[in-house]
């Protein structure tokens, strides 16, 4: 079997697990699991062989023609897709292996299972895709999938709410993306990946600021930054092993994927306001974290500031020294550290929201930290994964979050003063709130009966925690890895002598600083202590935690409804009065008169006839 064919097998499996589930096993939950994890263990299996066979490809063939305008189904199987291939399909088996356990005792598993396979299926999708036509029909079906699986427990209104602001909110993005793609098209006559770039190369391609602009679009939806990231704190109704596989490691990730794709058509200023709102969301995303009580929400937080920064590095390679004006080179650079986080943080992220999910099946489905406690001894494996998982998130030196994180530091320090002293702090309050939820949730004693009645996970969903682990801490160490990225190996601060010290002391402070913080402050764990002694800064978190969703709350009841309303009556009024119903009216009364006339009676046809000759009789006299 060729490479082609192997990557061909890859993206068919899932739809075909998808098919037989819903055709068959709808009933059959017990299978319909097993089904859907084999086909994702085949999938890390195949992603495995491709990413280390060296081989990269692309094929196409023509889908629809008409006219000139034509679109294409095809593979691009580069490095890019070689490495986001591996994180799909090594992550998502490893996540639905913990499904198994996580998701045993469901009445709907059968459905939760099939979701996952339409996930995987436009996930990789996107991966494999070689045009924008085609990654914005896997970009929408991963939409459909998401919002699925954020409402598998559609019985709860909380549910239900999150999961069709996560598809609305997707929309607008999603808006901006097609026309981009559209745009795309006209100035170019192209829109597949691999003619753009030799567009590039021969400085044929038409540069536009509208057009990087209404790409970024997409990328701000799913990939959550401000201001449309209020639907991801609310996704984390679905089920844990969503969070980790969607919401954490894969899809929103997509967006940091696609601008990596189209990086040829970016110029400087866009990528200056990428870089801007990349940053923000990471400041914003980290204030809000610092405030949150349930687990999950905290990580939700987590993986929103995450996102701020590989957005931020993808921007940040637009004035490095040696940029020529083309940005070759810089977004190389950038791309690459975005990547190299990327990859990274999909490993200690799904870690972490994974044994969020073995806390809260351990303790009876309790979700708030202040109600937890104590789980170190009750939940070893648990305990010793996420804090590795911690480490590795804040940045202990040797693991995996450490390398990809100064990659970014150093870029910001290169780049833009500004950016480096934002993102550093941020490096700060992800150390605080994240052993903040570490000590809370595992020391000292159980603040809860859910707590006191703690148990240990089965092995299916322990031993994904202890793969995460390993993975959280060689994932740095990989040279395959920083190749596949792009020129990682330049990015890390060991090849750039006094940079290397520079970026270490500051990741050590940085470290240092933050979990200092939280294991002084929070000396007891029974209620929030930065609540209770800084009510003012608590509430004005709280506040910006709420902002968003309050200022769309006011648009749409007040300024979109309203709209509506006018346009209603507007439409009422002049389309279907005047213009509808005033035509149908004018039509109506031609109709009455000429039924009137058409009595039955010969002396009524007599006599208009008489005074229709009369009348031809008059006009041929010249009397008129």
């Amino acid at each position: 079997m060729t490479m082609l064919q192997h990557a061909i097998l890859v993206l068919l499996l899932p739809l075909a697990s998808a098919v037989v589930i819903a055709l068959f096993l709808r009933r059959q939950g017990a299978v319909a699991s097993w089904l859907s994890t084999a086909t994702a263990g085949a999938i890390a299996a195949i992603s495995i062989i491709l990413l280390l066979h060296g081989e990269r490809f692309e094929n196409s063939i023509e889908w629809l023609r008409f006219g000139d305008f034509a679109v294409s189904l095809g593979i691009k199987f580069d490095d890019l897709a070689a490495l986001m291939l591996f994180i799909v399909g090594c992550v998502g088996f490893l996540i639905h292996v913990f499904s198994l356990g996580y998701m045993h005792d469901d009445a709907a598993r059968a459905r939760f299972f099939g979701g996952l396979s339409i996930f995987m299926f436009s996930m990789i999708g996107i991966v494999l895709a070689d045009n924008l036509f085609m990654i914005f029909i896997f970009w929408e079906l991963v939409g459909f999938s998401s919002w699925l699986l954020i409402n598998h427990y559609h019985h709860k209104q909380s549910a239900a709410d999150a999961a069709k602001k996560a598809f609305i909110v997707n929309r607008v993005g999603d808006f901006g993306f097609l026309l981009g793609i559209i745009m795309c098209y006209w100035l170019n006559g192209t829109v597949n990946l691999s003619e753009l770039a030799r567009l590039g190369d021969t400085h044929a391609l038409v540069f536009s600021l509208a057009l990087p602009l209404l790409l970024f679009c997409g990328a701000v939806g799913k990939s959550a930054q401000m201001p449309l990231q209020v639907w991801l704190p609310d996704a984390m109704e679905g089920p844990t092993p969503v969070s980790a596989l969607i919401h954490a490691a894969t899809m929103v990730a997509a967006g940091i994927y696609m601008l990596c794709r189209i990086s040829v058509l970016m110029v400087p200023d866009v990528l200056t306001l990428i870089m801007w709102v990349g940053t923000a969301t990471a400041l914003y995303a980290a204030l809000c974290a610092v405030v949150q009580r349930d687990i999950k929400k905290v990580l939700a937080y987590s993986t929103l500031s995450q996102l701020g920064c590989m957005v931020a590095a993808f921007g940040l390679g637009s004035n490095l020294p040696g940029h020529d004006g083309g940005g070759t080179a810089v977004l190389a650079a950038g791309g690459a550290a975005a990547m190299f986080h990327l990859t990274t943080h999909a490993f200690f992220k799904a870690l972490l929201f994974l044994g969020a999910g073995s806390v809260i099946m351990g303790c009876h489905h309790e979700q708030d930290i202040f109600k937890l406690g104590g789980l170190r001894t009750k939940m070893p494996v648990t305990f010793i994964t996420f804090t590795i998982g911690v480490l590795a998130i804040i940045g202990l030196p040797g693991l995996a979050g450490f390398f990809s994180k100064d990659a970014i530091l150093y870029l910001a320090m290169e780049k833009n003063t500004a950016v480096f002293a934002i993102l550093a702090f941020t490096a700060v309050l992800t150390s605080f709130y994240m052993v903040r939820l570490w000590k809370i949730t595992f020391l000292g004693e159980a603040r809860s009966d859910a707590a006191k009645r703690a148990h240990e996970s089965g092995l299916t969903m322990t031993l994904p925690l202890i793969m995460l682990a390993v993975l959280s801490v060689a994932g740095g160490y990989s040279g395959v890895f920083g190749q596949l990225a792009g020129s990682v190996a330049e990015l890390v601060p060991e090849a750039h002598g006094s940079a290397h010290t520079i970026i270490l002391m500051v990741s050590l402070a940085v470290m240092t600083v933050g979990a200092g913080s939280a294991l002084l402050f929070y000396k007891t764990a029974a209620t929030d202590t930065l609540e209770e002694q800084a009510r003012v800064l608590f509430a004005g978190l709280t506040w910006l935690k709420e902002s968003f969703d309050r200022l769309y709350d006011y648009y749409v009841a007040k300024v979109q409804q309203r709209f509506a309303m006018l346009l209603n009556f507007l439409e009422q009024i002049f389309l279907a009065g005047l213009i509808i119903r005033g035509f149908a009216g004018i039509v109506g009364m031609i109709g009455y008169g000429a039924r009137a006339l058409h009595t039955g009676s010969l002396h009524a046809y007599v006599f208009w006839f008489l005074f229709g000759a009369a009348l031809l009789w008059a006009f041929a006299a010249g009397v008129f």
